[in-house]
């Protein structure tokens, strides 16, 4: 399995599972970004976002309780058709 996230996945291996994680990510700050990026978790899960000082991005924070480490690069990967995100 060779893609972009294993390096992530090997230093997520280190930790145990299940657990919780935090996202970051920042997204340009449209209503779909924001609907898109709360939409990759759940409704238990913590979201925090902060707006920027000129107010054009947003960063996004979510603690979610995470089973192992495929969900927590599945997440990565459907942050991933977001566009103009940057994953933390």
């Amino acid at each position: 399995m060779n893609d972009d996230y294993d390096k992530l996945r090997a230093q997520l291996e280190l930790l145990e599972w299940p657990g919780v994680y935090l996202f970051k990510f920042i997204i340009p700050n449209t209503s779909e970004n924001l609907a898109k990026a709360t939409a990759l978790f759940n409704e238990s899960s913590e979201i925090t976002l902060h707006e920027s000082k000129t107010g054009k991005f947003v960063s996004v924070g979510a603690k979610e309780l995470m089973l192992d480490v495929e969900s927590i690069i599945n997440v990565y990967k459907e942050a991933s058709q977001i566009n103009g995100l940057i994953a933390l």
